[in-house]
C-alpha cells in the first residue's frame, strides 16, 4: 500500500522525529539552567566584638606562620639550628628538642589524631569556629581582602570601580591590588618552603638564582595557589571545595553555640523611621547590613547554610543597626538551638559544655595525647634491627658446626659517636665474629662503633655446635650494650636455623 506524502516532503517516521527535536528545542528555550553563573561578592568592612577577634586571630597566625622558620634551636655540632623543620634531604624531623626519625612517623599519624579531635571538639562547642577563625583560607583571604579594601575602597566604592570602563585610574588600583597579592603570596610560598630547608640558607639562594629546581617549582606552586584561593576563588573554596562543611553538622547538636538570627524577635520585618512604633512588628528593620558584612554572601536570616563559615561578622554589622533604632542588641547571636527556643518562653538560659559527645572528644584527645607524651618520654635513642640472611638459610661447616649470616642496623640517635657491645645471650657455646673477620677469630662480644645521629650497617655471623640447637630452628636473643657504661641499650629476638 502506497503512504501519502506528508506536506513537509519527508517521511512520517522522519517527520515525527523532527517535530519532537523542534519541541525540545523549544522547550529548552524556557528551562532553567541547572548551572549559575558566579556572583561576586563584595564585603563591606565592619567594627565590633567579633571582628576584632578575628582581627587578633590573624595577626597571630600570620606572625606564627611568617616568623616560625626564623625560630633558633642549638641542637649541638652538625646539626641543623632551626626550630621547626622538616628536613627532607636528611631524612629528620625536628620540633624545638624534638627529633623525628623516619621510622617514627607514628608521631606524624598521632598528631593528625590530635588534630582531628580537637577539631571534632571545637565543633561540638562553638560550631565552625576553624572555618572562621583559623583557617587557613579564612585568614589570607581576609589579608587579601584588607588590602583590596585600603586600595579600591570599601564596598560601594569597588562595586563602583568593577562597574566602571577601563581608564588610567582604575587600571592603577587593579595593578596595585594584584601587585600586594602576588607580593603576599609570594611571602606565603616562599615561608612554606623555610619549613623544609634552612631559612636563611634558602632565602639566600633563591634570591641570588641558586636554589634548585624543586625549591623554585614548589614556590612557584605556593605562590600560584595562594593567589588564586585567597585573591579570587575566596568563599568558593568554602563553598565548592572544602569536605567540611558537609559532615561538620555531624559533630553538633542542639547545645551547640551557632550563628543564629531570631526570628521571633526579628519578624515580620521591614523599613522603619524614626518615631514610628514598633509594635506589631519585628526588629529587623531589612536594611541588610547582615549580607553586606557577610565573606560568602549569604543572608542568616535565611537560617543555617552550608556556605556560612560562623565568623560572626553579620553579629556586629547588626548591632550597629540595633543601636542606631534603640532596639536590644544580639537580634543575630552565637545561640544553641536548645536555648533559641527557650528566649521567646522567657525561660533560663542553658549552657551545657559537658555532655556524651564532648566528653567522648575530650576522652579521646586526652588519651591520645597521652600516649604520645609517654612514647616520647620512654623513647630510647638507640635501637637495634637484625634481618636474618634468606638465602642460604644456614652453612653446615667442615666440623659439623652451624652458621647463620645476619645484617645488624644499629640507630644512634645521640649527637656523639658512641661504642656499642654486640652478645648472644643465653648461648655460651655461641660465637660471633664481623663480616671481613676470620671465622677462627670467635668472640663472646663484638664491639660496634656507630657515628653521631646515624645508622651503623655491620655484616654479622654466628657460629653454634650442632649439639647446641634444638629442632630446626631455635630462638635467640642479640643484645647492644653501651661500651661505656655496661648498661643494655636494646635487644632484638630472631631465629638461629639449622637442618630439620
Amino acid at each position: 500500500m502506497n503512504q501519502i506524502p506528508s506536506k513537509s516532503g519527508l517521511k512520517p517516521e522522519a517527520e515525527s522525529h523532527a517535530e519532537v527535536a523542534h519541541s525540545d528545542a523549544v522547550l529548552g528555550m524556557f528551562a532553567p539552567s541547572l548551572y549559575a553563573d558566579h556572583v561576586k561578592v563584595y564585603p563591606r568592612a565592619v567594627s565590633g566584638y567579633f571582628r576584632n577577634i578575628k582581627w587578633g586571630v590573624l595577626i597571630l597566625c600570620l606572625a606564627l606562620y611568617y616568623i616560625g622558620p626564623w625560630i633558633r634551636w642549638d641542637r649541638g655540632p652538625n646539626a641543623p639550628d632551626q626550630a621547626l623543620l622538616l628536613d627532607m634531604e636528611g631524612r629528620r624531623g625536628y620540633f624545638f628538642w624534638i627529633e623525628i626519625w623516619p621510622q617514627e612517623i607514628y608521631y606524624i599519624t598521632g598528631l593528625l589524631i590530635l588534630g582531628a579531635v580537637a577539631l571534632f571538639l571545637a565543633t561540638a562547642l562553638f560550631g565552625r569556629i576553624w572555618c572562621g577563625y583559623t583557617c587557613p583560607q579564612t585568614v589570607w583571604t581576609d589579608l587579601f581582602m584588607l588590602v583590596e579594601r585600603w586600595i579600591e575602597g570599601d564596598r560601594n566604592a569597588r562595586m563602583k570601580l568593577d562597574k566602571q570602563p577601563l581608564s588610567l585610574a582604575k587600571a592603577w588600583r587593579k595593578i596595585a591590588k594584584h601587585t600586594v597579592w602576588l607580593l603576599i603570596a609570594a611571602a606565603t610560598g616562599g615561608a612554606w618552603i623555610m619549613y623544609f630547608q634552612d631559612a636563611p640558607t634558602v632565602t639566600r639562594e633563591m634570591l641570588t638564582g641558586q636554589a634548585g629546581m624543586g625549591t623554585y617549582f614548589f614556590f612557584g606552586l605556593f605562590t600560584g595557589t595562594t593567589y588564586l584561593l585567597a585573591g579570587w576563588a575566596r568563599e568558593q573554596v568554602c563553598t565548592y571545595m572544602c569536605p567540611w562543611p558537609r559532615f561538620q553538622a555531624a559533630m553538633q547538636d542542639e547545645h551547640t553555640l551557632a550563628v543564629t538570627y531570631q526570628g521571633w524577635r526579628g519578624e515580620t520585618r521591614g523599613s522603619h523611621k524614626a518615631g514610628q512604633s514598633w509594635e506589631g512588628r519585628g526588629d529587623c528593620v531589612d536594611c541588610r547590613a547582615c549580607v553586606n558584612v557577610c565573606p560568602t554572601g549569604i543572608d542568616i536570616r535565611d537560617g543555617q547554610q552550608l556556605e556560612c563559615i560562623g565568623c560572626g561578622l553579620c553579629i556586629d554589622a547588626c548591632d550597629d543597626i540595633m543601636a542606631k533604632v534603640d532596639r536590644p542588641l544580639r537580634l543575630i547571636d552565637f545561640v544553641s538551638m536548645e536555648n533559641l527556643e527557650r528566649r521567646p518562653k522567657k525561660q533560663p538560659q542553658i549552657v551545657k559544655l559537658i555532655r556524651s559527645r564532648t566528653v567522648i572528644y575530650s576522652v579521646m584527645l586526652v588519651v591520645v595525647a597521652a600516649v604520645m607524651a609517654a612514647a616520647l618520654l620512654l623513647r630510647s635513642d638507640v635501637e637495634l634491627n637484625v634481618l636474618h640472611d634468606r638465602a642460604p638459610l644456614f652453612v653446615t661447616l667442615s666440623d659439623g658446626s652451624l652458621r647463620n649470616g645476619y645484617t645488624v642496623k644499629v640507630l644512634n640517635k645521640r649527637r656523639e659517636a658512641v661504642q656499642y657491645r654486640l652478645s648472644l645471650d643465653g648461648q655460651p657455646m655461641a660465637g660471633l665474629f664481623l663480616g671481613g673477620e676470620r671465622d677462627a677469630g670467635l668472640q663472646k662480644e663484638l664491639v660496634l662503633d656507630v657515628e653521631p645521629d646515624s645508622v651503623g650497617e655491620f655484616r654479622l655471623f654466628v657460629r653454634m655446635p650442632r649439639e647446641a640447637i634444638k629442632g630446626a630452628s631455635m630462638d635467640v636473643e642479640l643484645v647492644l650494650r653501651d661500651a661505656a657504661t655496661g648498661r643494655k641499650a636494646t635487644s632484638y629476638d630472631t631465629k638461629f636455623n639449622g637442618p630439620n
